[in-house]
């Protein structure tokens, strides 16, 4: 059976769930192998977690050359090991450094590149959501190593055991490679809630929330939720473009998306749309938003946001 290469997702060797998705995805397509860029003293931790789910093996790219500079270096060491690993096909989580990255691998080796799937299958098929989701179409890659960028929440990660055999793997980075350095980064400070793109639960608020998002960020903690805002939120500063969902911020594909005072204008139906159960609060119930949700209360969100958060602590006692 050939290799899948899966890239790693992780903050400082702690992997994040979409890592646990694309394993359960690659074992549709072949052997799953992990790809660890990171420091190797944490090869052996991320090697325990991702095995879990189906890694019979873990590259580990010593990142010491590639993590002070863009995107390129992290290609670089792809192609290489794309070309003495030769897989069936290379998934990465779907974020703008990975898609770059991807999209500097296709050419490199000569491959067909698809972004932002919702599903892959057997093939392998991809599903993608397009044209801001009005139209969902399959996809599949007819030249060179399908390489495949796969948005949060396409699969519910399944534990499958795996060898988790950790190899080394040395990559030659070349000087055009280290044209774009990174001169200084500063962590976004955390609030505790999960990561938007990766949460199964979004709960977010618009310009009905005339800039006060307590009842939205109250009712989101009490679910374990993540909070996003509407551009129109967004654009009338009441929240940073960080939290923005929609066609010119991030697309997100929950469990469950709760849209709170947002009227469903085509911009923000393109980031949601895809949710699995939608649910929307607004005072008009004429907003385009009803025609979307699969559960709709027409109500003053200031009102209705309060009450089901004091309901769902009370259930939680």
């Amino acid at each position: 059976m050939s290799e899948v290469l899966v890239v790693i997702d992780h903050a400082d060797g702690a992997v994040k769930k979409p890592t646990l998705e694309l394993l359960t995805i690659a074992r549709r397509l072949g052997e799953p192998s992990a790809v660890f860029f990171g420091s190797p003293d944490k090869a052996d931790a991320v090697a325990e977690k991702v095995k879990a789910y189906g890694a019979e093996k873990v590259y580990v790219v010593d990142d010491a050359e590639i993590k002070g500079y863009l995107v390129a270096p992290k290609a670089e060491a792809l192609q290489q090991l794309a070309e003495q690993a030769q897989p069936a096909a290379i998934l990465l989580p779907s974020s703008f450094e990975n898609k770059e990255v991807a999209a500097r691998l296709a050419i490199k080796i000569g491959s067909g590149l698809i972004t932002d799937a919702v599903d892959v299958q057997e093939g392998p098929v991809t599903t993608q959501s397009v044209f801001a989701g009005n139209y969902t179409v399959q996809a599949k890659v007819t030249q060179g190593t399908p390489i495949i960028t796969v948005k949060p929440n396409a699969a519910a990660p399944e534990e499958a055991a795996g060898a988790g055999a950790v190899e080394a793997f040395s990559a030659t980075v070349s000087d055009a490679a280290k044209t774009a350095q990174v001169v200084a980064t500063q962590p976004r400070e955390s609030t505790g809630r999960p990561e938007l793109t990766e949460a199964a639960i979004v709960v977010s608020g618009g310009r009905g929330t005339g800039g006060d998002f307590a009842p939205v960020e109250g009712f989101a903690d009490s679910l374990g939720a993540a909070v996003g805002a509407s551009r129109a939120a967004v654009d009338s500063g009441w929240m940073p473009h960080a939290f923005q969902v929609g066609q010119t911020g991030k697309t997100v594909s929950p469990q469950l998306y709760v849209a709170n005072g947002i009227s469903g204008a085509i911009q923000h139906r393109a980031g949601m749309q895809t949710s699995k159960v939608i649910v929307a609060v607004n005072k008009d119930e004429e907003a385009p938003i009803f025609e979307l949700v699969d559960f709709g209360v027409v109500g003053d969100l200031h009102s209705v946001l309060p009450a089901a958060t004091e309901q769902i602590a009370a259930r939680k006692g």
